[in-house]
């Protein structure tokens, strides 16, 4: 009896679960528009202004907040709940009964009502939105047990070129993040003040810490700024953070989804680099709400579409490719603009867990791949563990893509996605397992700093001894009295600046063995030469 009474009570439970519906309402306006475009910094950090205009990105009406007046209106009705919004889509997300939801189309300011169960039909007053016509030196690192994942990418090349993420800021939207206050592994990020702030979307509140059962956001933040010396050390340890939860771990409903899609938003106003997420979704618990292959087109999830718009906005989204093997990537993972994230094993070789792509997807799928097999990372108790996942590549690859950027800044989030593709180890036989393989970071910027001075040979000049050991000399145009000379190790680091006479030579007897670029000016003219330094016999 008693097991029958549970059973018609989980059954009831269900039926009252599924009677409440998701959905999202669009709003036909926003107020103050050009006002607000006029006087962006009443709409965003000075921060997210500055990057903008440095990528030539537009401030434009995705900018501008959501009527909160509008919100209120909706707030105020019986049954229904607002739970999340977006300032990108001009909507929000509610929940209540499919007969409450379409009652809000009642309201002059309320354009469009779409339903997370596709059984019921997208409900409008007019055509459906276009919503994208808008649209300690680092060189002592003993890295310890996360050795071979930092290896595999090069990004410990770029460490020791003091390239640790320093002035990129990632916003990491995952799960709890317990004892990030607490544990000696985040003792770097807190003494340094890097951790900017952290907002529970889920509960409502700024303390990310509460949740002790899930460590997922420790896990994932861990293979970026954790540091134990001697013992492990993250891919971008001196990089800034924002802790955002979006992920509710007790449910999996699409309003994660628009907390999610709330959170990149937050992360764009303040002026966020990159956002980390190793989350993705593709069913739930109303098998209704699921996307199908077909949905993972890189267009039609609303998660997808917030991600792609948040990349337009010049933010870098690094995204697991997700754990669901030959049953193909989730959502964001599958936007074009996302930069998806596979997983292989210590030796490069694919994981069997690692979602792979198909031509579903309008891009190859995953982007590239990183180690997500035996991963290393550090748990609430700040111990050193090994856990699989993609939900590790990713993080991984973005502390080793903060590290690029805070390299060669001028580039967009674009170009680096482009040039890391480039730098992997398949890019030329990309498949659906690996995407176009394993990137080498190190190469991606010795690449760009020899494109950046490989300049015409201009000036006329000779340099003598080449290799060389304590000095080098240099006979130019007789009418020349004073000449320039910068150097640069093969990474794009300068390491000294002298302004000589003709006759003079450059001292380089403290420099190590190894291959420099010697970049020589005098007036308009520039040359670039390689100089080869030796130690004396």
């Amino acid at each position: 009896m008693t097991s029958k009474l549970l059973l018609l009570f989980f059954i009831c439970f269900q039926l009252q679960a599924f009677g409440q519906q998701d959905a999202w309402v669009y709003f036909s306006d926003k107020e103050n528009v050009e006002t607000s475009i006029a006087n962006p910094t009443t709409i965003l950090s000075e921060k997210a202004v500055d990057r903008k205009q440095r990528f030539g990105i537009a401030i434009d009406q995705r900018d501008v907040p959501v009527n909160e007046s509008y919100i209120s209106e909706l707030k105020a009705q019986d049954n229904i709940l607002v739970l999340a919004k977006s300032k990108w889509f001009n909507a929000v997300h509610v929940r209540g009964s499919e007969i409450d939801i379409k009652a809000l189309l009642d309201f002059s300011f309320v354009s469009d009502i779409i339903f997370a169960d596709k059984t019921i039909s997208i409900t409008s007053k007019k055509e459906k939105l276009d919503l994208f016509s808008e649209v300690a030196s680092k060189s002592e690192f003993v890295y310890g047990s996360t050795l071979n994942q930092v290896e595999m990418i090069q990004v410990n090349t770029l460490h020791y070129s003091d390239y640790t993420g320093t002035g990129i800021t990632i916003a990491v939207l995952d799960g709890g993040f317990p004892n990030v206050n607490t544990i000696g592994a985040f003792q770097n990020l807190r003494a340094n003040n890097n951790i900017l702030g952290s907002y529970d979307f889920v509960a409502r509140n700024s303390d990310v810490y509460a949740n002790t059962q899930d460590e997922h956001g420790t896990w994932v933040l861990s293979t970026m700024a954790g540091y134990i010396e001697d013992e492990f050390v993250g891919t971008a340890p001196d990089a800034s953070y924002y802790l955002f939860i979006t992920e509710d771990g007790d449910a999996e409903n699409p309003v994660e989804e628009s907390l999610w899609v709330e959170a990149a938003e937050r992360a764009d106003s303040l002026g966020v680099d990159i956002i980390n997420t190793s989350l993705g979704y593709k069913e739930f618990d109303n098998s209704n709400y699921d996307y199908t292959d077909e949905d993972l087109n890189g267009v039609t999830a609303y998660i997808t579409r917030g991600a792609t718009i948040a990349s337009e906005k010049g933010i870098l989204v690094v995204s697991s490719a997700g754990n669901f093997g030959d049953s193909g990537v989730g959502a964001p993972a599958d936007a074009a603009a996302v930069f998806s994230i596979g997983a292989v094993d210590a030796s490069g070789v694919y994981a069997y867990f690692s979602s792979q792509g198909s031509d579903i997807q309008p891009s190859i799928k995953p982007d590239v791949s990183a180690q997500g097999l035996g991963s290393v990372v550090v748990g609430k108790t700040n111990s050193i563990e090994t856990l699989n996942g993609t939900s590790f590549s990713a993080p991984i690859l973005a502390g080793g893509l903060a590290c690029l950027w805070q390299a060669l800044p001028e580039l967009t989030n674009t170009e680096l996605k482009q040039l890391v593709r480039v730098s992997s180890s398949q890019y030329t036989t990309p498949d659906y397992f690996l995407g176009y393989g394993i990137p080498n970071l190190a190469s991606v910027l010795e690449d760009a700093t020899l494109s950046v001075l490989d300049k015409t040979e201009e000036l006329d000049l000779i340099m003598y001894p080449n290799p060389a050991t304590n000095t080098v000399s240099f006979k130019t145009d007789a009418s020349l009295t004073k000449i320039n000379v910068t150097v640069f190790d093969v990474f794009g680091k300068q390491i000294l600046e002298r302004t000589l006479k003709t006759e003079e030579a450059l001292d380089v007897s403290a420099l190590s063995e190894g291959i420099y670029i010697l970049r020589i000016s005098a007036f308009d003219k520039i040359t670039t030469k390689k100089l080869i330094k030796i130690n004396a016999k």
